[in-house]
């Protein structure tokens, strides 16, 4: 019998993105499309039975930085492990085009600075076959990718090929500046990209420690940029702020002229603070306003702690600027912990650590043990007080820097140490929960591809239906729900109308999960980027299969060897 479907899943429970509970049924695909949702009766060229399991639409992470690797890398890893189907990177105002040929190194440590990606690797995996953004949208569309690929215009390099080492240095734009990056704006998004990014932050410096060519553009140049996006009738805008330049009222009152002026959606990073615990509701509170009254604003939010990881390993750890520890910390991993397993030398580190402390105790700043904790494996991101370092301390009679250099010698030196900086001022995830349900919210943040060295958040949807779906103890969500803020929800705030639902016509991006064995991994350190550099690597269990335009790219966790991942030019679908 001739199959009249190229793929079949059977008797899963379907999620189908919408936002409802999910019900038994068939998915059946055909042409890289969704060709029937329910019961299906004809046979499937290929048939994956998904009894028990939860058959979801592939997920939509609009928030990615994998500019330089989608260059180079065919396997978008590690989002491609954690059900990811498409990504939207060149995220805050960071990216590589556009560009001229004397800005290359500029731009690279603008991004190793930012986004923590080690220069060493984008000098060498870098081609620079490109000037111009649709140039870039060429390179990258000729590498084949596992999954679906979105360009966004980053704010930092259009500023730097307009005004060169003007627009490096804060200068103000003029109005001729203005207008030319008017022009390139609109034939960016003409060309393909799917939106403008921008960053307003002093937390993002290059590798030297120069702000962002953005931070202090004025609303006269961020309003002729959306009005670029605004003669190519398509884009989005994404925005991270600060929201103290001089205050939060002044800087979203500017946010709101910008999307009232070119009528395109924005969304703005969104988190709890350490030193403004409720700071984030204001910010909200003013999104809400927007959206009352029609524009199209929402907030980023992640559904765990955003924090670092400190290991042996990574970038940092507790004792890395230890004069004892930097004789070592270029050595390899087994002849680090063989050093830091002599007796001597755990004395002279923790000698020098008390001795910093007495001098200044809050020298560490991210190094405070008492928002520190084991990490675990399986890794625990919503960890108790009482998991503190220093809570620790205090119930075995040692030094918080004892009980941190012990932990670091766990797995043969491959443990780590969480340090939480947004998300968690009160040593819960209840605010997490708050933003995950708001409407006028999105998930976005897991930046995957960046933070390599100290930051593995790529997993932050498997995390979203693992923790908030099935194991926090209270104020879970219904599986349904979930799936809709990471598949529906985000397409739809990107403009891409043709995925992140399973019903017919749809494009066949699809996820079989083991909702029984779904679990986020505890992160490795793999050394495979161009010129041997290395990144964290954080993979999941549960997934029995993803598919991409009906092709499966994954089973079991394993990759297929297909890549029917494509660049995204624009928006998709009905609008």
């Amino acid at each position: 019998m001739r199959a009249e479907f190229d793929l079949v899943i059977r008797g899963g429970l379907i999620a189908d993105g919408q936002g409802e509970t999910p019900v038994a049924g068939d998915v059946a695909v055909k042409g890289g499309k969704i060709a029937a949702v329910g019961k299906v009766d004809g046979k499937g060229r290929e048939e994956i039975d998904a009894r028990g399991k939860l058959v979801t639409p592939g997920f939509v992470d609009i928030h990615t930085h994998y500019d330089g690797q989608a260059t180079w890398d065919s396997r978008l890893n590690p989002s491609s492990w954690h059900g990811v189907t498409t990504v939207v990177m060149g995220n805050c105002g960071v990216g590589f085009a556009p560009v001229r040929k004397q800005d290359h190194n500029r731009l690279i440590e603008l991004m190793e600075g930012v986004e923590d990606i080690p220069g060493a690797a984008l000098h060498e995996g870098l081609k620079w076959n490109w000037e111009s953004f649709g140039e870039y949208l060429d390179a990258v569309d000729q590498v084949p990718h596992d999954i679906d690929v979105a360009a966004q215009l980053p704010h930092g390099a259009l500023r730097v090929y307009v005004m060169g080492e003007r627009g490096a240095q804060l200068e103000a734009a003029t109005e001729t500046d203005i207008a030319e990056m008017r022009r390139i704006t609109a034939d960016a998004m003409r060309a393909g990209a799917l939106g403008f990014s921008t960053s307003r932050t002093l937390n993002h410096k290059t590798v030297k420690g120069d702000p962002t060519p953005s931070l202090r553009a004025t609303e006269a140049e961020l309003t002729g940029i959306a009005l670029g996006i605004k003669d190519a009738g398509s884009g989005v805008i994404e925005m991270i702020s600060d929201f103290n330049q001089p205050d939060l009222d002044t800087e979203f009152g500017m946010i709101r002229r910008i999307v009232e002026a070119s009528g395109r959606p924005l969304t703005l990073s969104l988190a709890q603070g350490l030193s403004s615990a409720d700071g984030w509701r204001r910010i909200l509170r003013h999104i809400e306003e927007a959206s009352a009254s029609g524009l199209p604003i929402k907030a980023q939010v992640a559904p765990r702690p955003i924090g670092v990881l400190l290991g042996l390993q990574g970038t940092i750890n507790p004792f890395i600027t230890h004069a004892h520890f930097q004789a070592i910390k270029d050595k390899p991993l087994a002849e680090k912990v063989a050093a830091m397993r002599d007796p001597q030398f755990r004395a002279a580190i923790l000698h020098e650590s008390a001795e910093r402390e007495k001098a200044h105790p809050l020298a560490r700043g991210i190094m405070n043990f008492e928002r520190m904790f084991p990490l675990g494996n399986p890794p625990n991101y919503e960890p108790p007080k009482e998991n503190a370092l220093t809570a620790i301390a205090a119930r075995e009679g040692r030094s918080a820097a004892e009980v941190a250099y012990d932990l670091l010698l766990e797995d043969e030196g491959r443990a780590f140490l969480f340090s939480p900086f947004a998300n968690y001022a009160d040593f819960t995830l209840d605010p997490c929960g708050e933003m995950i349900a708001h409407k006028d919210c999105v998930m976005g943040l897991g930046d995957g591809g960046a933070h390599v060295g100290i930051i593995s958040d790529a997993s932050f949807a498997t995390y979203l239906l693992q923790h908030w779906g099935r194991d926090r103890p209270k104020g879970r969500f219904d599986l349904g729900f979930l799936v809709k803020r990471q598949t529906l929800d985000t397409a739809r705030a990107v403009g891409l109308h043709d995925r992140g639902m399973l019903a017919p016509g749809m494009k066949a991006d699809i996820n079989v999960i083991d909702m029984g064995a779904l679990e986020v991994k505890s992160p490795d350190m793999a050394y495979d980027l161009p010129a041997g550099g290395k990144r964290l690597l954080q993979g999941a269990k549960g997934y029995d299969a993803t598919i991409v335009s009906g092709e499966v790219i994954y089973r079991n966790g394993q990759h297929t060897g297909a890549l029917p991942g494509k660049l995204i030019r624009g928006p998709q679908g009905m609008q």
